[in-house]
């Protein structure tokens, strides 16, 4: 993903969800990027371009039972 692209996942993630989100390079996988918010990992937000010219992101969070109580 490109920097430009990085920042506007960036900052429609802290219009939506949280302003404190941060996207973070996931070392030489250049198809996704690690989500955190106040320095708590959230998931993984994948880029599907699989089709030309249909680009979408889909993000992975995954909530375990033990941390809704």
């Amino acid at each position: 993903m490109t920097e430009e692209e990085i920042e506007k996942l960036r900052a429609y993630l802290a219009r939506r969800i949280n302003p404190s989100v941060e996207l973070r390079r996931r070392g030489k996988k250049d198809d996704s990027l690690e989500v955190y918010a106040n320095e708590e990992f959230l998931g993984l937000l994948f880029k599907d371009d699989e089709d030309p010219g249909d680009i979408s992101y889909n993000l992975d969070i995954a909530i375990l039972a033990m941390d809704l109580d």
